[in-house]
């Protein structure tokens, strides 16, 4: 198959790169980065900005399948950014795919398209996509996923994959950021510390995303819908912090706060941001208070039934595969 794959240089697109290439398929990436030092000799890279240059259908000629990985991520930040950056973007590159008449459109969403500001416990794929406007991302990636999924017919064949907070080696943001903001005592445990939420190893997420690929590609009627892709292992976010931190020689967590305050800092940092129009990152917001704090994890049934997703790696495979790359101080020190 020819491929292309939006957001080529990032985390879930470069492990997906390599895991194409060497299945055999020509790949091609596209990201806003320039190809310095390619990851995959053989794959051909497109330095390109999905927000603002204009796509040209020429660039997907030949093209059979487009992953649209690419994304804008983020906790604080303007609106009409994230809406230029993951609608915007998606819509245009929807249209190109049209007119170019590739065949199968995999979209990257997340599962923050139905976030509600309460805990969700084993939800499937019937939950109503969010309506809130506290997480520009969550909100702009709804309205992308919807779109996508809309668009799908006979001749364009379009999925959304939902995997929830990926991480492992070479993640650039999840754990190394926790990781280094324990280590300066600016973490803390948010509510009772109960709280269980979704994992996904990026090898189950890259596993995923080919076997929907194929899936459409072989005929399966799964065309126009969306799927939650996570461990089937939900897990006690601070205990397995503390056992992510005991691994690193790190001391354990134990100072709180509760969520009604976490959440009410949150709703002052993002008003002092507004306001004052600072640039820095946000130390706390009500979504990050709401993911920290509550419960949200996924069932995968309807990833399994439609396309045989089931994780390659389980939890303790992942940790046992994941620490020794943690362990290195480039990846704990470069975390900002």
């Amino acid at each position: 198959m020819k491929v292309l794959i939006t957001g080529g240089k990032g985390f879930v697109g470069s492990s997906l790169t390599h895991k194409l290439f060497h299945r055999g398929h020509d790949v091609c990436t596209l990201s806003r980065s320039p190809d310095r030092e390619p990851q995959v000799r053989g794959c051909r890279h497109i330095q390109f900005d999905l927000s603002k240059d204009y796509f040209h259908p020429q660039i997907l000629k030949d093209i059979d399948v487009v992953f649209h990985v690419a994304a804008k991520a983020g906790i604080d930040g303007k609106f009409s950014d994230y809406y230029r950056a993951n609608f915007t973007s998606t819509e245009r590159l929807i249209d190109a795919c049209k007119y170019a008449k590739v065949k199968y459109f995999l979209y990257t969403s997340s599962p923050s398209v139905v976030f509600s500001k309460t805990s969700i416990q084993g939800g499937d794929e019937k939950l109503p996509y969010t309506t809130s406007r506290i997480s520009p991302y969550a909100l702009s990636k709804a309205m992308a996923e919807k779109k996508v999924l809309f668009a799908n017919n006979e001749h364009f064949q379009t999925l959304a994959l939902r995997p929830h907070l990926i991480w492992g080696q070479d993640d650039p943001h999840l754990l190394p950021k926790v990781i280094h903001r324990h280590k300066c005592g600016r973490l803390k445990i948010v509510g009772n510390g109960k709280n269980k939420v979704d994992l996904t190893h990026i090898d189950n997420v890259t596993h995923a995303h080919i076997l929907a690929m194929e899936a459409l590609v072989n005929g399966k009627k799964i065309g126009g819908n969306s799927y939650f892709i996570g461990q089937n292992e939900p897990v006690s976010l601070w205990p397995w912090l503390n056992k992510v931190f005991k691994q690193l020689n790190l001391p354990v967590l134990k100072n709180k706060v509760s969520f009604r305050k976490a959440y009410f800092a949150g709703v002052l940092a993002e008003t002092a941001w507004a306001v004052f129009g600072l640039k820095r990152e946000l130390p706390m917001s009500r979504f990050v208070a709401c993911q920290l704090g509550q419960d949200h994890w996924f069932s995968g049934r309807a990833a399994e039934t439609d396309f045989g997703y089931k994780p390659i790696l389980s939890m303790d495979e992942a940790m046992e595969k994941t620490v020794p790359w943690l362990k290195s101080n480039q990846c704990i020190s470069s975390a900002g």
